[in-house]
């Protein structure tokens, strides 16, 4: 029987905790004492302290299923597997168990409670750094490798370095792939540019291959692990924080930890043999419901359905988690969700307000896990449909105002003029106009950030005058 994407999370949660580890509830999207970011982007990052050092009031095993979102990926919604917002299924280990115990671990969870087939995973591993005396990783290949030769599956090994070069040579169909940036963990993004007292280390990926899709030449002459033409979706890494960086390069780690983050609907979805992750049952009632309104059909529709899903969904929970449409920081983020979805209901012919049919669905949908979602329903319909209604008022106009350079093009002074007039998210101005073919200033990021220092002049000024 085929778990669905809440079986899996409660199986998650049973299983790490049959496994001694102490199950914490979610942060909120807005992290706390972290001036950095804007959002809880990933499972460990509310953890960090902890990882770093500190002791957890909980213990040293942690377990639970973390909401993010990460508007870097905004762009490539539409998609087979990219959403702005997801769960992440996260255990941790704080000093006590390391690769030995995790690897198994995560192989059993996959493969037995989630019933993934064992011959459709595929590894990756860490190929080392020798300029900075860090080995590759080959404890955890040869964990991989006797897992799946547990299993009767031949578990070969490629050294591809560089997701460039991955593409260039391809892998020969081997299981497990050493890659070397990509497979290393730092909040630096590399060795090279980690600080003294630093902490970082190897990681593992897990992916499940989709034999049914064909690779796109597009993303490379060769598919591999991290290949991003769909045919391989990553589910999850494991990370293997052991080193520490020092004034002469890098020393063992006094205390080392495990990371897990799994995707939970990138992991319902291997399960339902589907790398459509919009077919998940966290995803899908609201594509129906999309459909019944619109009376258009998702593979008719598929890119602004899943737009529409995804960026409401994440409103949703930024509203559950106290946030408000505004011009400035996760206000905007907010709002640009929120009228990016509105303009893609267009193409729809959702011209009228439907905000208020579909944040129920999206509520129905988790507040068993998460009861807030079910508790604030009211007060997030409310503060959608009042940002849906005044964004709707303008749209049409700016859309029109937009199409009226179509010949001459637009620079960042007629972005401005679209955002300052219309409302309409600087982001979301360039994407219709590459969608419209219309063309935008090379210098439009500079022209338009003129223009805003500008009206912040006149406002200064106004405002002295006037007291």
């Amino acid at each position: 029987m085929t778990l669905t994407a809440d079986e899996i999370r409660r199986a998650f949660l049973e299983y790490m905790e049959e496994r001694g580890h102490a199950i914490i509830p979610r942060a909120r999207l807005i992290p706390r004492d972290d001036p950095t970011t804007l959002f809880t982007g990933s499972g460990m990052q509310p953890l960090l302290p902890y990882l770093l050092g500190a002791q957890h009031p909980a213990g040293a095993r942690l377990a639970d299923s973390q909401t993010c979102l990460r508007v870097q990926d905004i762009e490539e919604v539409g998609d087979n597997r990219h959403t702005t917002f997801f769960e992440m299924l996260g255990n941790w280990s704080l000093g006590d168990y390391f690769k030995q115990q995790q690897i198994p671990q995560i192989w059993g969870f996959l493969t037995e409670r989630v019933g993934l087939s064992a011959d459709r995973i595929f590894v990756s591993c860490f190929s080392g750094d020798p300029a900075h005396g860090i080995p590759r990783d080959d404890e955890s290949a040869a964990i991989w490798s006797r897992l799946f030769e547990e299993r009767g599956i031949r578990a070969d090994h490629v050294v591809l370095g560089t997701e460039e070069h991955a593409a260039a040579v391809g892998t020969g169909g081997a299981r497990i792939a050493f890659y070397s940036k990509k497979n290393w963990w730092c909040r630096g993004g590399s060795a090279a540019d980690m600080p003294v007292g630093e902490p970082g280390g190897p990681d593992t990926e897990i992916f499940y291959l989709f034999p049914q899709i064909e690779h796109d030449p597009a993303f490379g002459e060769h598919c591999h692990q991290n290949c991003d033409c769909g045919r391989f979706i990553e589910l999850g890494n494991s990370v293997f924080m052991e080193y520490q960086r020092t004034e002469d390069g890098f020393a063992p780690l006094p205390r080392r930890n495990v990371d897990y983050g799994g995707g939970l609907a990138r992991i319902a979805a291997a399960a339902m043999d589907s790398p459509d992750v919009f077919r998940i049952g966290l995803l899908w009632p609201i594509i129906e419901r999309l459909q019944e309104l619109s009376g258009q059909t998702y593979d008719d529709h598929t890119h602004a359905m899943r737009v529409i899903a995804d960026h409401l969904r994440g409103a949703t929970f930024l509203a559950v988690d106290g946030v408000t449409p505004s011009n400035k920081a996760q206000g905007y983020v907010m709002r640009r969700l929120i009228r990016r979805a509105i303009r893609f209901a267009f193409d729809l012919g959702l011209e009228e307000n439907f905000f208020p049919q579909i944040i129920p669905t999206i509520a129905g949908i988790y507040e068993e896990h998460f009861p807030e979602v079910g508790e604030h329903t009211f007060h997030v319909q409310r503060i959608l449909t009042k940002e849906e209604q005044a964004f709707r008022r303008t749209l049409r106009k700016g859309l029109r105002q937009l199409n009226q350079y179509s010949r001459t093009g637009v620079t960042g002074r007629e972005l401005f003029v679209l955002y300052d007039t219309f409302g309409f998210p600087v982001e979301l101005s360039t994407e219709e106009a590459a969608r419209n073919a219309i063309t935008v200033s090379d210098n439009w990021r500079a022209e338009f950030d003129e223009q805003m220092a500008i009206q912040r002049a006149q406002s200064q000024r106004g405002t002295t005058l006037h007291v």
